[in-house]
């Protein structure tokens, strides 16, 4: 068992800690065998979904935002429902966004907007569980990941783009509710399938990637060697092994080696050797910066980067929140979609910027059950009913608007849409097959989505 400690002690307001832990055990490596995995990729290459060389960079709003003072204003609606600011004009005629997004609303072709999402959960992890697994289940009261990420399952079907990649990272780490890996995790696929993470700040003068560079006594030839008399001891404790840890570990220990001895997978770490302008373009705080590594690791061939922007939960002093916040999502979402299109990167790469859920229609008066404003000025409590989610690249059509939510913001109206539909809208740009299935813990078979279909409207 490994476990490292976080260093943000911070809380949501269920009182669960971002001070987490991050446990690695080995139990119940439920896997495809290989002639399996060849399969899935036969199918979802009949299927037209396969031999695709698309990528995703998840921005994850960890603690659920606001749809209204983002991406679904309703300025039509009374003052206490349609919040702090006002509704601008986008590219794009007819769709609108908050006045705190004019970066973004000046690329809004390159991207749509998915409205009426909802799940009905107003608990983060349930939420969280949701919208990362396509799976309910989970509560604060049981927050332990019953399925594996939607991007593990994606990887481990397809892979890296580019050999010596890590398939999947996540920025500065993987992180959903305080709980880490939480439901990044790989879960019953095995910890090989849980995502990479940089274990730094991106934008720190000093950022390293932690694990990527070997001691200065150790060579490439030595770890080499080290590495093939390992392998010569365990061959007896392998013959034994019934689990599948020990595979399991070789292709985490073989996915470790390539990355150190890939001279382009640390060049793709090295985000100080980016144009200095175009980080500025990004931003020069944590959520810019990682956004900006995020691209030169798709372009470099990892196939699923998630990015973690944490601190959404306003119960209250929302206004305050969300001016602190918002201006940074604008920066690095804008920035990330002109920089992938001057790269000609836009039709290779998907862009998602999505939380566990919404935050209530109307807002309340700050007392948190207690006298009004007790515990600072008025904000939004948890809404699952409706959420909105941005998705942009990778071949979505993009100015589109999918959905809609009633006059109120409290549920869908038009097109009502579960995670199962984002999720197979992904797998269908990654070119996986959505029906592939694993088994769990107990031996029983799992569907890679279980539920929904492809938005036709993206496509």
């Amino acid at each position: 068992m490994l476990r490292i400690q976080a260093d943000d002690r911070s809380t949501y307001c269920d009182g669960f800690s971002r001070r987490s832990f991050l446990q690695t055990g080995m139990v119940g490596m439920g896997t495809l065998s290989l002639p399996q995995l060849l399969r899935a990729k036969e199918t979802a290459r009949r299927a037209g979904n396969g031999s695709k060389d698309t990528s995703v960079i998840l921005l994850w709003l960890d603690g659920g935002p606001s749809q209204h003072d983002t991406y679904d204003p309703k300025p039509d609606a009374p003052s206490e429902y349609a919040g702090i600011w006002q509704p601008i004009s986008t590219n794009v005629d007819g769709m609108q966004l908050s006045e705190l997004f004019p970066l973004q609303a000046q690329v809004a072709d390159k991207f749509s907007l998915v409205r009426s999402v909802h799940h009905d959960s107003g608990d983060h992890f349930t939420g969280g569980h949701w919208m990362l697994t396509g799976h309910g289940g989970v509560s604060g009261a049981m927050n332990a990941g019953k399925f594996p990420f939607f991007g593990s399952v994606a990887t481990k079907l397809s892979g890296a783009r580019r050999v010596g990649m890590p398939p999947s990272v996540a920025l500065p780490y993987a992180m959903s509710i305080g709980l880490r890996p939480g439901y990044f995790g790989g879960n019953y696929l095995g910890v090989q399938h849980d995502p990479f993470e940089s274990g730094s700040d991106p934008n720190s003068p000093r950022f390293e990637v932690q694990n990527l560079n070997l001691p200065g006594t150790v060579s490439l030839s030595r770890l080499e060697d080290r590495r093939l008399l390992q392998a010569g001891f365990d061959q007896l404790q392998r013959r034994a092994d019934q689990s599948g840890m020990i595979d399991a570990m070789d292709r985490f220990d073989q996915q470790a080696l390539e990355m150190v001895t890939n001279r382009q997978a640390r060049a793709a770490f090295d985000i100080g050797s980016e144009d200095p302008r175009l980080r500025d373009k990004y931003g020069r705080n944590t959520w810019g910066q990682s956004t900006l590594l995020a691209r030169r690791l798709v372009e470099a061939g990892t196939t699923f980067v998630t990015c973690h922007f944490g601190g959404w939960d306003s119960h209250w002093n929302h206004q305050a929140t969300m001016e602190q916040h918002l201006p940074k999502v604008d920066q690095a979402v804008s920035a990330l979609f002109d920089d992938l299109a001057v790269r000609g990167l836009l039709d290779q790469v998907l862009v998602i910027v999505m939380g566990e859920f919404g935050r209530t229609p109307k807002m309340n008066d700050g007392g948190n059950g207690g006298p009004p404003l007790s515990q600072g000025t008025p904000g939004r409590d948890h809404w699952g009913n409706a959420l909105s989610v941005l998705m942009g690249g990778g071949g979505i059509r993009g100015g589109q608007v999918v959905g809609s939510t009633n006059r109120l913001g409290e549920v869908p109206q038009d097109r009502p849409l579960r995670p199962g539909d984002i999720h197979h809208t992904i797998f269908r740009v990654l070119g996986v097959d959505p029906n592939a299935h694993f088994l769990n813990h107990a031996g029983r078979p799992i569907a890679a989505v279980d539920h929904g279909s492809v938005i036709d409207e993206l496509i």
